[in-house]
């Protein structure tokens, strides 16, 4: 998911470097939503790894 989150980072920089606003704002949108799900997750996986020991 952190991968994908990067993929469309990047698709947003290039897309505002040639001149496409809409869909540099889409992107990056795209790109914070899912890297806070991927951060989320991530959170969840830790707590419960730690409860398991």
């Amino acid at each position: 998911m952190l991968r994908w989150a990067l993929i469309f980072f990047i698709v947003a920089i290039v897309a505002a470097i040639f001149g496409f606003g809409g869909i540099a704002e889409d992107a990056a949108s795209i790109a914070k939503i899912l890297f806070f799900i991927f951060l989320l997750l991530f959170i969840i996986s830790f707590i419960t790894g730690m409860l398991r020991k």
